[in-house]
């Protein structure tokens, strides 16, 4: 045929297998080994050689050279297989045989195979929904300093970097830090932190030698993998210790912080080792071990986002802008929350020019994120394997998996990790037909805290809100001889606010380094009060979570049983034990007074426990001689708080001929809330936030005794904006009543998505074209999110009483005043709850590869992401948090001249608006180059790679209140395939 006969011939003409193979008597086993080489004559790396029939295979090395222990009887068929040629089958008489084969080269895509899209191989061309592929050439090739950068050039992935050491993909939308809707896996094994609520691919997961592909699904894999992966799912698989055998060293180099930056040019260094060894191919083992340190990116954005005109700062003092807003708060400052109306205080009996003004509120000053967080991190990852072949096709096989790591991230608030560890164990029976996996997560914050209340009471150390906001406003009203006028205001702020901090710990001092270790060393968030008797006289911002998970699944291919169709069955089951800490995660057992005391034994209590079962099945039917392929599945999820859900796959392939292939899905998926949405029970700068099963609300009364956050708000700036001596009074407050929106929170359920895709894959121009097109649209219904409710203490919403404690100046219980009647105050919560508005989102995505000259290939990928906007507001704001428009072209080739090669990638996004409860604010377009050299020593089996992400150190940010990033310049040398005989 013309596509074969007149194949490309930029990529590969033909293997030649160099010496011949040859043989070793091994106890009853022998070692086939050989070369396998380009039509340079130049080593090719990664090709699979397997005996047919069985799961017995080797991979080359950077040298080209394959070693392949077996036991098998002669005559057999081996296998050859690479990216980018047709397979071959070689029939072997004996090991002596001498094999010299051309092999005919195909596009790049044509014969890749992926198993994440319906849980069994199938080719990648026919896949029933839009799935990516990275192989370990193209991972290889990557100008990012690490394998798992290499995502942010994937089709719709959009990437958020929270640190040097952790990094969330998402697709399709509703992007946040701490992915909730993004499944990652690794060899089958869930990444998703239990306690922390954050997927930790990259930081727990393989090391860059151990990396052997990655398969990314944008969009709903419920139906298949449960109710964690209603966004996508990327499945990272690395490298079987059979298949891939020898020594490994890798070492890299590089430079952050380059150019005008506060931290000066800072180095980060990562090194890795693996060793892998079969014996008689029927027992192997690898060990991997990599460490990274280096000077983490830094949150260091100063935007106000409560500028002077919102309704939650002062819009009746027009002189109090930029650096001298009283209600200043800063995107990357925490301790100033004036815009969630927290550490704020309301100060009366301004007069400016000799008029009386409304109230003026004023938040405490705070501190930066910068002066609270170190920015020195590391990463330590060991993982090792045992696998023993019961049978040819049956491998028994043991994980075990640590992570230590260092970093920021970002859940309600920021994060600062600090020796936080995961431990896996995993242990896997796979047979041709079927697998069983069964593995338990350990997880252990260390000496991580949280930084918002460690900046709270590093303020509140210094003084109360009272007596802060006293200082404060005596000050005020005596700067100038107490003369203030609109000239004057500003710098009469400043100094009201110099006054009021005096004596308080500054950064950089030996006191607020004292003070600072002291408060991240205890758990408990409250600090020693009339209030809070019993609270630390410091307060707490330690991070104390551990946690348990254990899964088990199982599933089995019955297609050689029943015949008629392909079908695949499975299940699983899942349960997670956390230890109470007493401001987390508590026993809600205990009554809510106790609930954050600890019992004699020094314990908070019995484990909480968190469970979900599931099970799936999938029938696949080819008609028309393969031309149109159907997949129908579906899934069955219990939590035992919620009803059972029944999740559908509906998918068609219709391939015109094997280039030119077509898709239509249709499926729904549930999310049951996660461990940390389901049974949180945080306090943080004294508003609890709570998870949302509904028993955490019995005695605390937010569901249906409450206000919302945003009616509070408008209430205190129509009440504050009275004028004269009608400010702030209770007469004011109930005469403005109507302002006030209870909240009404319904008892939670399952967030459900319901979507539609189409796509096509092909491949054109004589095979030197691949093209990938997708479009989709969602429907989510109930959204989950987090909602800021105001309880009146006491009484119950509606009453004169109810409407009172919602004044800002009874945020705590008061005796009164002559303007005030005595309150008992509000309790403030933050709840995840379910969104009332149903939302729709769409999109489309296409990338196109074209190798146009030998071995240059040039690729580009656009994406499209839109949410349909609302006509009534809803009680949280969803945050969409994903530019409509992104962009990726790369252009390079794997070898340019012997040994050589290259790849430049430019990386767009338009700008949009991010949203969350921490920080809402625009996040400004992107566009930046990285690239990479890459010299190849085959002889020394050595890869020396130079390169650079953001060459140009073009200052930008993926999310508003995330780090600020710039260019990072590398060298690595990797060595690899030493020892392999």
């Amino acid at each position: 045929m013309k596509i074969f006969t007149n194949s490309i011939k930029l990529l590969v003409l033909f293997f030649a297998l160099i010496p011949t193979i040859s043989y070793a008597q091994l106890n009853g086993s022998y070692i086939l080994s050989g070369k396998v080489d380009d039509d340079h004559g130049q080593p090719l790396i990664g090709t699979t050689v397997t005996i047919k029939g069985t799961k017995n295979s080797a991979a080359t090395d950077s040298t080209g050279k394959f070693s392949l222990t077996t036991n098998a009887k002669l005559p057999y068929t081996l296998v050859f297989t690479a990216v980018g040629f047709q397979p071959q089958e070689f029939f072997i008489k004996n090991a002596n045989s001498a094999l010299n084969i051309q092999l005919t080269t195909q596009s790049l895509l044509i014969n890749e195979v992926v198993v994440t899209a319906s849980r069994k191989e199938e080719k990648l061309l026919r896949s029933p929904v839009a799935i990516e592929k990275l192989s370990i050439n193209a991972l290889k090739q990557s100008p990012g300093p690490s394998f798992y950068d290499a995502l942010e050039n994937v089709k719709g992935v959009q990437m958020t970097t929270t640190s040097i050491t952790l990094k969330v993909p998402n697709t399709r939308g509703f992007n946040s830090p701490n992915n909730f809707r993004f499944m990652q896996l690794v060899d089958g094994v869930d990444m998703q932190s239990a306690t922390l609520g954050v997927p930790l691919g990259n930081a727990i997961g393989p090391t860059e030698l151990d990396i052997a592909s990655i398969e990314i699904t944008p969009g709903a894999a419920a139906a298949l993998y449960g109710t964690n992966a209603i966004n996508g799912l990327s499945n990272l698989f690395t490298k079987d210790p059979f298949k891939y055998q020898g020594l490994s060293f890798y070492h890299r180099s590089g430079l952050n912080h380059v150019g005008n930056d506060a931290l000066g040019a800072s180095s980060l260094t990562e090194d890795a080792f693996r060793f892998a060894k079969a014996f008689n191919d029927k027992f192997a083992f690898k060990v991997n071990v990599s460490y990274l340190q280096g000077t983490d990116w830094q949150s260091n954005t100063q935007k106000d986002q409560n500028p002077q005109n919102l309704k939650t700062a002062n819009p009746a003092y027009p002189e109090l802008t930029g650096l001298s807003n009283a209600a200043y708060d800063g995107w990357n400052k925490y301790g100033d929350d004036a815009l969630a109306g927290s550490n704020t205080v309301v100060i009366k009996g301004v007069n400016v020019n000799g008029v009386a003004r409304p109230n003026l509120t004023v938040a405490r000053t705070g501190y930066n994120e910068v002066d609270l967080v170190d920015p020195h991190v590391s990463n330590l990852k060991l993982d090792g394997t045992l696998s023993y072949k019961i049978t040819p096709n049956t491998i028994l096989s043991y994980t075990y998996r640590y992570g230590r790591m260092d970093g920021v991230f970002q859940r309600g608030n920021k994060i600062s990790l600090d020796g936080a560890t995961v431990q896996n164990h995993k242990v896997e029976l796979k047979g041709k037909e079927f697998l069983i996996r069964a593995y338990e997560s350990i997880e252990n914050t260390g000496n991580s805290f949280n930084v918002k209340p460690l900046a709270d009471n590093l303020d509140l150390n210094h003084a109360s809100n009272s007596a802060w906001g006293t200082l404060y406003g005596n000050a005020l009203k005596s700067y100038n001889g107490g003369v203030l006028t609109s000239a004057n205001l500003a710098a009469a702020e400043q100094f009201a606010r110099a006054a009021a901090d005096k004596g308080r710990v500054e950064p950089g001092t030996p006191a607020f380094d004292a003070l600072r270790k002291t408060i991240i060393g205890i758990n408990n968030w409250d600090i020693k009060s009339s209030l809070i008797p019993n609270a630390p006289a410091t307060g707490g911002a330690a991070l104390v979570q551990k946690s348990n998970m254990y899964n088990a699944e199982a599933q089995w291919d019955l297609s050689d049983r029943v015949k008629v169709v392909d079908l695949l069955a499975g299940a699983d089951v899942r349960v997670y034990s956390i230890t109470p800490d007493g401001n987390n995660f508590v026993d809600f057992t205990r009554p809510i007074a106790d609930r954050n005391t600890p019992l004699a034994d020094g314990s908070f209590g019995k484990n909480v426990i968190y469970k979900k079962y599931g099970a799936f099945t999938q029938v696949t039917k080819t008609f028309f001689d393969n031309k149109l392929k159907l997949f129908g599945s579906v899934r069955w999820d219990y939590n035992p708080y919620f009803d059972p859900k029944f999740t559908p796959r509906l998918a068609a392939v219709y391939s015109v001929n094997e280039n030119h292939n077509f898709r239509f899905t249709f499926q729904n998926g549930y999310r049951f809330p996660s461990l940390f949405e389901a049974l949180s029970y945080v306090n943080n700068g004294r508003v609890k936030r709570v998870g949302s099963l509904p028993f955490i609300n019995d005695g605390l009364g937010y569901l249906g005794n409450s206000y919302t956050q945003t009616s509070v708000a408008n209430f205190n700036a129509a009440v504050n904006a009275a004028p004269g001596s009608a400010s702030g009074t209770d007469a004011t407050a109930l005469a403005n009543r109507s302002l006030l929106k209870v909240a009404d929170l319904p008892p939670a359920r399952p967030e459900q998505i319901t979507s539609y895709e189409v796509g096509y894959k092909g491949i054109v121009a004589d095979n030197k074209v691949f093209i990938d097109i997708d479009a989709y649209t969602n429907r989510y219904d109930g959204f989950l999110g987090q909602v800021q409710v105001f309880v009146p203490n006491g009484t119950n919403v509606g009453t004169d009483a109810a409407v009172l404690s919602m004044l800002d100046v009874n945020r705590d219980p008061t005796t009164g005043s002559t303007s005030n009647a005595a309150s008992q105050g509000q309790s403030r919560y933050r709840v995840y709850t379910n969104a009332k508005n149903i939302y729709h989102n769409y999109g489309s995505s296409a990338g196109i590869t074209y190798n146009f000259y030998k071995r240059y290939t040039i690729s580009g990928n656009v994406s499209f992401n839109k949410l349909k906007s609302q006509s009534t507001s809803d009680i949280f704001v969803t945050g969409f948090n994903t530019p409509e428009w992104s962009s990726n072209i790369s252009f390079g080739n794997r070898e340019v001249i012997k040994n050589l090669g290259f790849n430049v990638v430019y990386k767009w996004q338009e700008s949009f608006l991010w949203e969350s409860p921490l920080v809402t604010g625009n996040v400004p377009a992107i566009g930046t180059f990285d690239a990479q050299v890459t010299y190849r020593v085959p002889a020394y089996y050595a890869t020396f790679k130079v390169g650079a992400t953001d060459i140009f150190n073009k200052r930008y940010f993926q999310y508003a209140g995330g780090p600020t990033l710039g260019g990072l310049y590398y060298v690595s040398v990797t060595l690899d395939g030493l020892l392999t005989k």
